[in-house]
């Protein structure tokens, strides 16, 4: 499982939170989650646009290859082969595994560790009121916990991308980040229980519930307990389950609320969002479309 717990440091984080923290809050969350699926539109536009290109570009590629002498041992060559036998989910997580390996070096340097405590742990009391909300998602303190956060993402990634696509999966995960880490603030808020967080747990959670919601009948089981399966259905109410207990027992070790929050976004986004939001996306799509037809080197009129 995935989790989120305070980071060992003895630094002070600073705690000045405006009145209207909440509200400038929320108002990040809204505008956030609808810039992550419009940026998403937008992307996925542009990547059906690029593709007929893209299509010519490799078969151009693969004859120079043929009639290009080999070398034996060359790493580039070895990295290639590498990526191309990634399947589409796995590529694209590899972007965010990266990001949060650069995020926990960046914690080992003495000299950062006021500005990562400050940006890259998520507090209700902080004087930071937005970037943490996005940049705690991408941070972990331990690598214990980087390693088990990143497992699960890589083993859903190609479930969610072949459901979703790699552009709607995106907007999912940053949104579910930055979702997670306000229920988390309102959570310590309400029970009165400071303290900074960090961790990539509540993006995953939706990640995960999203993929039991829509699959709730494929097998899973725990990597040390192999020869023990059971429904993705069933696990996810085990692991909602779990979070519900903890919070209303005030476990502190995982912020179960960042969990929860997480996971029933997942839920919600797969029983009425993408309805409600991903299939509404056309309006914005012509509306880019337009803009880039009328824009230099648009290259005529048609469309795809």
């Amino acid at each position: 499982d995935s989790f989120e717990y305070s980071p060992p440091i003895n630094l002070a984080p600073e705690r000045e939170t405006p009145t209207n923290a909440y509200s400038i809050r929320s108002g990040t969350t809204i505008t956030f989650t609808g810039c992550s699926f419009g940026g998403a539109a937008i992307w996925q536009y542009e990547s059906l646009k690029s593709r007929v290109q893209s299509y010519f570009d490799d078969v151009k590629a693969d004859w120079l290859e043929k009639i290009r002498p080999q070398k034996q041992g060359d790493l580039r060559k070895q990295v290639n082969q590498w990526w191309n036998s990634l399947s589409d989910g796995q590529k694209t997580v590899t972007g965010i595994i990266a990001a949060n390996a650069l995020v926990f070096c960046c914690w080992r340097v003495p000299s950062l560790q006021r500005s990562m405590l400050k940006y890259f742990t998520s507090d209700p009391s902080s004087k930071a009121l937005c970037w943490p909300m996005l940049l705690s998602t991408f941070s972990h303190y331990s690598l214990f916990h980087m390693g088990a956060n990143m497992y699960v993402l890589w083993s859903f990634s190609s479930s969610i991308v072949n459901m979703m696509g790699k552009e709607q999966f995106m907007a999912l995960y940053l949104s579910a980040g930055v979702i997670s880490t306000f229920v988390s603030y309102v959570s310590k808020t309400a029970m009165g229980r400071f303290g900074p967080s960090l961790g990539a747990s509540g993006a995953i959670m939706a990640v995960l519930a999203a993929v039991c919601t829509k699959m709730p009948e494929a097998k899973l089981a725990i990597i040390f307990l192999p020869m023990y399966t059971f429904t993705a259905g069933n696990a996810l109410k085990a692991i909602v389950a779990l979070d519900t207990a903890g919070l209303i027992l005030g476990w502190r070790f995982f912020d179960h609320a960042a969990h929860l929050g997480g996971a029933l976004f997942g839920i919600w986004y797969i029983i009425y969002g993408h309805e409600l939001i991903w299939k509404n996306r056309e309006p914005l799509v012509k509306m880019w479309h337009d803009f880039r037809s009328r824009g230099p080197g648009a290259g005529g009129n048609g469309s795809i």
